[in-house]
C-alpha cells in the first residue's frame, strides 16, 4: 500500500526538479562540446552508477534485473528509443535556449501523456482536460514564436522532445508492475550507449578538466534527478506529487539568470505562465475529483 504523500514525498519531487536543472546547466556549461558527446557521458555515467546496484540484486532476482521478462522486452526498447532520440533534441534545444524555455517546453510532457495514453492505452480525455490542453499549447507557441528565423529550429526540438518523453512515460506506465525501474533505466542507458557511440566518436573533441567535471555531472545529476522521481512516485499519488515537477522551470530560470545572465522575454513569461497555469488547473481538478469521489 502506498504511503500518505506527507512531505518526504513534495520533497523528493523538488530535489528531482533541482538534479534535472542542473544536469541542464551542466550540458550548457560544456558549451563547446558536441552535444552527442554529452548525451554519451550523460547515460553512461548513469549506467555505471546503476550497474552496482543492479549486481547486488542479482543474487535475489536472478538475470532478469538486467534483462527483464522476455515479453516485456520490446516495450523496453521502445521505451528506450523515445528516451534516447529525446533526450538528443533536449539537449540541442538546451544549447541553444535559454535555460528557462527549454525546461517549460520539457515540461509539455505532461500535457502530450494524456493525449497518447488516450490513443495507446484507451484512457479517457476527460472535458475538463481539454481547454488545459490548449491553454498549455497555446503556452508553447508563445515560447516558440513561430517565423521564418533559424532559432525556431531549437525551440521545435524542445517540443518534439517533450513529445518523445511523454512517448516513453507512457510506455513505463504500461510496464509498471512489471519491469523493476533500475531494470527500466539500465535498458535506457545501455541502448543510448549503443546508438551514441560511433556517432560520438566522430565528432569527438578532448574536454578540458572542467568540461570533464561538467560532463560527469550531466550523468550524476540525470541518475539523482531519476532516483528522487522513482522515490516521490513511490510515497505519494502521481497527481499529488507530479505538480511539484514544475519548480524544474524555477531552478532552470534562476540558474540561467546567475550563471549566463538570462531573462525570459515578455513573450515567453507569457507562455511558461498559461502552461504553468494549465498545469495547476489539472492538478486542482484531479483533487476536486478525487473528493468528489469519496
Amino acid at each position: 500500500m502506498r504511503n500518505p504523500p506527507g512531505f518526504s514525498a513534495p520533497l523528493h519531487m523538488i530535489i528531482s526538479a533541482l538534479s534535472f536543472a542542473l544536469m541542464s546547466a551542466a550540458v550548457k556549461q560544456a558549451d563547446a562540446i558536441p552535444f552527442i558527446q554529452k548525451v554519451f557521458f550523460r547515460n553512461f555515467v548513469m549506467g555505471i552508477i546503476v550497474i552496482p546496484v543492479l549486481v547486488l540484486k542479482f543474487r535475489t532476482e536472478g538475470r532478469r534485473i538486467f534483462f527483464g521478462n522476455s515479453e516485456n522486452r520490446k516495450r523496453l526498447i521502445v521505451r528506450s528509443l523515445f528516451g534516447f532520440f529525446g533526450v538528443v533534441l533536449y539537449f540541442f534545444s538546451v544549447e541553444r535556449l535559454q535555460l528557462g524555455d527549454s525546461a517549460i517546453l520539457n515540461k509539455l510532457s505532461a500535457f502530450f501523456v494524456i493525449i497518447l495514453s488516450a490513443v495507446f492505452l484507451g484512457e479517457k480525455i476527460r472535458r475538463y482536460q481539454i481547454p488545459a490542453l490548449l491553454t498549455a499549447f497555446a503556452g508553447a507557441l508563445l515560447i516558440i514564436k513561430p517565423g521564418l528565423n533559424m532559432q525556431i529550429v531549437p525551440a521545435i526540438a524542445g517540443l518534439a522532445a517533450a513529445l518523445l518523453a511523454a512517448g516513453a512515460y507512457t510506455v513505463i506506465a504500461s510496464l509498471s508492475g512489471k519491469e523493476n525501474t533500475l531494470t527500466i533505466i539500465f535498458w535506457f542507458s545501455g541502448i543510448s550507449v549503443i546508438l551514441v557511440l560511433i556517432p560520438m566518436l566522430a565528432v569527438w573533441k578532448t574536454p578540458t578538466f572542467f568540461e570533464l567535471i561538467a560532463l560527469i555531472l550531466t550523468g550524476v545529476f540525470a541518475a539523482g534527478g531519476q532516483y528522487f522521481l522513482t522515490l516521490a512516485y513511490t510515497n505519494g499519488p502521481a497527481g499529488e506529487v507530479s505538480i511539484y515537477n514544475y519548480t524544474h522551470v524555477v531552478f532552470s530560470v534562476i540558474i540561467g539568470f546567475f550563471l549566463w545572465h538570462e531573462v525570459p522575454d515578455l513573450l515567453s513569461a507569457a507562455g511558461a505562465l498559461l502552461i504553468i497555469g494549465a498545469a495547476l488547473f489539472l492538478y486542482f481538478q484531479r483533487r476536486r475529483n478525487k473528493v468528489l469521489v469519496k
